[in-house]
Parts: structure tokens; sequence; C-alpha cells
């Protein structure tokens, strides 16, 4: 089942960090219910335990709702609500959600300001999975002088990994006309119809510009920052104190859905392409582009954490480096 949740912000920054994700959709209001922990199974015998978690929602949440028809939260004895939400750490401190994907450097952000929550788990993959993408004709980014690039939103995750592959090529953001263009489809739709000439983006539209022939591939994120963090799965101090096993269970389910999806290419593209309605062949060159990224490795590099937050710090994004340390909580990390 799904929610949705309307939230103001409530800590300065985060909704504008949570673009790393560069799924999210427009929400509507809602209320979350609090009660109801327990729900009966269709074998009226055994009880499962609910629990409402914010998956991130388009491409990087496809896998766990695969895994939720596939079963695999009712085999952890869960009964998952699936809740969107425009702000996952104000969900979390209101008790609106028990669990959410966010982006690492809003989770690192939030908790070193002190909002109640903690990281349990690495998502199913850490490095950046985002493509600088050029209209055709455009072979290089140092081409991109003069031009107009799409960053997705200004401050977010994808914003650091285009500015840092501009430096790289000896440009800065004064040298483009720097715009905040949207993520996913549009995006997509701003390179397609000309309002810029590159944009970063996500799969699989980086591969559906390459099969349409209407963009070239210039750099992969991850080659640009190796080591900078980009997904977590995060829970309150409250429920960690108080439904331990619910985590336990949940980070289970994740990565049995995970595993599933990725080792069973061929029924996971069939889900996909009835989520996401693009061009077959795109799928199936993002799938393997991307078989690198997929590791499903719950572990928290905490070097990576700090390179995270130095990059960060570098580019004006964060004002210091907060202590990792004090913002996990590991003991929850599925054992192999």
């Amino acid at each position: 089942m799904k929610r949705t949740l309307g939230h103001s912000l409530g800590i300065a920054g985060i909704a504008l960090m949570m673009v790393l994700t560069a799924c999210s959709n427009g929400t509507q209001s809602g209320s979350a219910q609090t009660t109801g922990a327990l729900a009966a199974t269709n074998s009226g015998d055994q009880k499962l335990q609910k629990v409402r978690y914010a998956a991130f929602n388009g491409v990087s949440g496809l896998a766990v709702n695969f895994g939720a028809e596939k079963g695999f939260f009712k085999e952890e004895g869960l009964d998952v609500e699936f809740v969107t939400t425009q702000n996952p750490v104000e969900s979390l401190t209101s008790k609106d959600v028990d669990i959410a994907d966010i982006a690492t450097t809003t989770a690192i952000i939030a908790a070193g300001k002190g909002a109640p929550i903690k990281i349990v788990s690495s998502m199913f993959r850490t490095k950046g999975p985002f493509y600088l993408v050029a209209a055709p004709g455009i072979k290089s980014v140092e081409e991109l002088k003069g031009k107009k690039v799409g960053a997705a939103a200004f401050g977010s995750g994808l914003d650091v990994y285009t500015q840092v592959i501009l430096k790289k090529h000896g440009l800065s953001k004064t040298d483009v006309t720097y715009l905040a263009n949207g993520a996913n489809e549009v995006a997509y739709a701003s390179l397609t119809s000309g309002q810029v000439d590159a944009t970063i983006i996500h799969e699989p539209f980086a591969s559906l510009a390459e099969v349409n022939g209407k963009g070239t591939i210039l750099a992969k994120g991850w080659d640009y920052l190796p080591t900078f963090h980009t997904g977590v799965l995060v829970s309150s101090n409250d429920v960690i104190a108080k439904k331990p096993e619910l985590i336990e269970k949940l980070l289970r389910a994740y990565f049995k859905s995970q595993d599933y999806a990725k080792s069973h290419p061929d029924e996971y593209k069939a889900y996909f392409l009835s989520k996401i309605k693009v061009d077959a062949a795109a799928v199936d060159k993002a799938f393997e582009r991307e078989k690198v990224l997929w590791e499903n490795n719950p572990d928290v590099d905490k070097k990576a954490l700090q390179d995270t937050q130095q990059t960060q710090l570098e580019l004006g994004m964060q004002d210091k480096i907060y202590d990792a340390e004090k913002m996990l909580d590991l003991r929850f990390i599925p054992k192999k």
C-alpha cells in the first residue's frame, strides 16, 4: 500500500538536499496513522508487524516495491506501507514513518544539526548513478563552455556531481549558463527540447538519450567522485529504542528484494517496464551499465562519509564536518 505525506520544512536546507534521489514527485497532504502496529495476514493465524517505510520514489525505489509484491516483507513478518513524503527527516521525527531512504548528505546534515535520527544501513548502491549527457554534436565536457548546463536542483547531490565534473575539465559553473532544470523525465525533456545543451541525469534516461540519438554521455559521476556516498536508510532514535526488531526485519526484506531483483534481471525488467514507460532497449543498457553500482552492501564506509562531507565543504554546501560516528547505529545490518 502507498500513501503520501505533505510536510512543511522543519530543518533548514534539508528538502533541497533530497534531490540526490532525483526521484521525488509532487505529493498531496495527508496524515499518518500511528496505531495498528499489527495486522492480520491472509491466513489469519499469524500477525504481521506494521511498518511505515518512505522508500525513494521512481527508479531508486522500484526494487523494494517489487520485493513487496514477491512477498519478501511478509516473509519477515512485516505489513509494509510505502509512504511518499517531501521531507523524510521531518516525517521520521514526527513519527509519521518508521524508516526512510535518504540522501546521505541530507542525513548527515540533519543528524549533525541535532535531528534525533540515525543511519542504520547503506542503500543498495552508494556511488552516484548520475551521468552528464550532452546534445548531439557536443563531444567533450570542455565544449560546454558558454553553453547551458542543467544541474537538477541547486544544492543537491546532482549539483555536486555536475560542478565536480566541470571543474575536472577546467570549467566552473560561471563558465556556463548554470540552470536548475529538474530531474528524470523533466531533465530529459529539457535536453531533447533544447532548453539545455547538457544535463546531469539518472538512468534509464541517459541510455534513452543514446538509444534515441538525442544525446551523448560525456561523463559518469562515479568516475569523478568514487567515494561520495549517496544513499542510506535512516530511522528515528525513538523507533530504534522501542522497536529495534522492526528495523532488523525491514533491512532483511530490503536486501532480499534487491538481491532477487539483481539476480532475476528478466523478471525485474518486466516489472520495471510496467512502472517506467521507456524503450526496453534503454533499460537493457541501463541495467548493464549499472551492474557495477548495484553492490547490495549494507555496510557504511566511514571514510566515504568523511570524503562526502569534505566535498560538500569545499563546494560551500556544508558549513562544517560532523562526527559520523555519532550518527550511525549499524547493529541491525543483516548478517550474511
